[in-house]
């Protein structure tokens, strides 16, 4: 599931030294991975775009001050969870308008667009592609939040363990454990089985 972007040059370091270039190639790359992953934590399609556009400007105005430690890729989505949890506790701390409720909040999140259709492929088959990635996604969505970002990160980002723990600074027993829970409940939903304790399912290390 990884994108293309694979370069030798750390781009803040390129950034640093004069090369914008491997870091406008990371943004150009990576952009609809930064998207899906604030899309998959519960944002809306526009607070996606502006939540990934602050970590690309985060880490443009950081280069100077950057000293590599690990894979570019991890650091980055190191910045980007930073992101995310600053903007929920901003909404938290927000006071909400009466009656600025289900309704807006039904806009702000309009489902994830659907994935562009594959050559060759006849319109039965895009059909159920786009019905079985709906489905994922849904069964993502009811994941607990620890769960859903281990996930991510290491699914859908191809993170190691020990990239995950360093990020989330938890320990690697404790990913593998988030992990473990978060295949089993996925299998569970997308089988239709019921989670143990009913309703959305919970729990878990």
């Amino acid at each position: 599931m990884k994108g293309t972007w694979d370069f030798d040059r750390d781009p803040l370091v390129a950034l640093r030294e004069g090369d914008p270039a491997p870091f406008e190639a990371f943004v150009v790359d990576r952009g609809r991975a930064f998207l899906g992953f604030f899309r998959r934590l519960g944002a809306g399609s526009a607070e996606a775009e502006d939540l990934a556009q602050e970590v690309f400007l985060k880490l443009f105005r950081n280069a100077s001050t950057y000293e590599p430690s690990g894979r570019f890729a991890a650091f980055a989505f190191r910045v980007a969870r930073n992101a995310w949890i600053d903007r929920q506790r901003r909404r938290a701390a927000r006071p909400r308008p009466f009656g600025a409720g289900r309704e807006r909040q039904g806009e702000e999140r309009p489902g994830p667009a659907p994935e562009p259709p594959s050559r060759g492929a006849d319109p039965s088959e895009r059909a159920e592609r786009r019905e079985e990635a709906a489905r994922v996604r849904s069964a993502l969505r009811r994941l607990p939040e620890h769960q859903r970002l281990v996930f991510e990160l290491g699914v859908v980002q191809e993170l190691s363990y020990r990239e995950i723990a360093s990020l989330l600074e938890i320990p690697e027993g404790t990913v593998k454990s988030r992990m473990f829970h978060a295949v089993r409940k996925l299998r569970e939903l997308l089988a239709g089985r019921e989670v143990p304790g009913g309703g959305a399912p919970g729990g878990g290390s």
